[in-house]
């Protein structure tokens, strides 16, 4: 399985999310698929889901996805949890 290599651009956003100081509930009332979008990230909150999901577009130029919980945030931000997996787009 692929792997994303947890770097600068997705912690900024992590950051931002965290700094919302959302519950899941208000996550769920204002979910959005491209909340969040920078060069490589675009994503947001799934309520169905109850994660956060996200393309990721590498230099390969394809679409990968991935999903993580609002609960793991703090660990990516402090490098506990260092890579997140990655699958390829259903189009």
């Amino acid at each position: 399985m692929k792997k994303l290599i947890v770097n600068d651009e997705l912690i900024g956003i992590l950051k931002k999310i965290n700094s919302e100081e959302k519950t899941i509930e208000q996550w769920r009332e204002i979910e959005s698929s491209d909340m969040y979008q920078t060069a490589n990230f675009c994503g947001g909150f799934d309520a169905t889901e109850d994660e956060f999901t996200f393309s990721y577009y590498g230099s390969d130029s394809i679409e990968y996805w991935f999903q993580f919980s609002i609960e793991i945030i703090g660990e990516l931000i402090n490098g506990q949890i260092q890579e997140l997996e990655l699958r390829e787009a259903d189009i």
